[in-house]
């Protein structure tokens, strides 16, 4: 089995980290460039930067403070925000971005998945789902949760990963910012639907919310999360320490 990654996330608005709970209510926590360093020699297996209101504002990313992230560390780095065309994907490549997380531009162009992933190669592609219950349906967000697509979010993962996206970040709105557990219902779900790699996302309150996800659902890739690691209730060496120690395969 490989190692499961564990993944801090930096959402960031206006140039600064910031943390939210069900993806409202944002607080400022710390300067990226900072918080990206600091993870990247501290164990992060690999780092997410989302500009998380560049689709929401109609702007492209913001490139600057994501140049400056990668200078500094030395983890892979997935980079999402504000993507609608293959030449935003592009530039935040030669920013030093390794993979590109697209949302709310490809749910406007399902077929900006298909033509990255022939320019880049489908490990370069990653579709990220803000996924709610919606009356009971898992349902497909937009534009950093505040729009309701009405779209069903297992066939839209499906069909994300058939166009050659070649990895899934599964963001719970239920769960975001909660600190009750990762959605396991919801990502059971997209693990049995698709066979690519699945990253949870929303919920991790503690350590034990790691080896639950990993031993309950041994086909997610990747825990990723935001506060627990920015505010310091999470160290990542002792996260890493336990999984170990509950036979969960990481890198130490």
């Amino acid at each position: 089995m490989n190692a499961k990654r564990i993944i801090p996330c930096l959402d960031v608005k206006d140039g600064r980290v910031v943390k939210g709970v069900n993806f409202l209510g944002l607080s400022d926590v710390s300067s990226p460039v900072e918080l990206g360093k600091f993870y990247s020699d501290n164990g992060a297996d690999e780092l997410v930067f989302y500009d998380i209101t560049a689709s929401s504002e109609g702007r492209a990313l913001f490139i600057d403070i994501l140049k400056e992230v990668a200078k500094t560390i030395f983890i892979p780095l997935t980079v999402g925000g504000g993507i609608n065309s293959v030449n935003d994907f592009d530039r935040v490549l030669k920013c030093g971005a390794d993979k590109v997380s697209v949302n709310s531009g490809a749910i406007k162009n399902p077929n900006l998945i298909y033509d990255a992933a022939k320019l880049y190669g489908s490990q370069c592609v990653v579709i990220s789902a803000d996924v709610k219950r919606v009356d009971g349906v898992f349902r497909v967000f937009a534009k950093g949760g505040r729009e309701n697509t009405g779209m069903e979010a297992i066939e839209w993962i499906k069909k994300c990963v058939e166009l050659g996206a070649g990895e899934v970040v599964l963001n719970s709105i239920d769960t975001d910012g909660v600190k009750n557990g990762f959605d396991l219902e919801m990502l059971d779900a997209v693990c049995n639907a698709v066979n690519v790699p699945v990253i949870a996302s929303g919920g991790a309150g503690c350590i034990d919310d790691f080896v639950t996800l990993f031993n309950t659902l041994p086909k997610v890739d990747a825990g990723l999360a935001a506060s627990v690691f920015h505010f310091n209730e999470i160290s990542i060496k002792d996260l890493k320490a336990e999984l170990h120690k509950n036979n969960v395969p990481v890198r130490l």
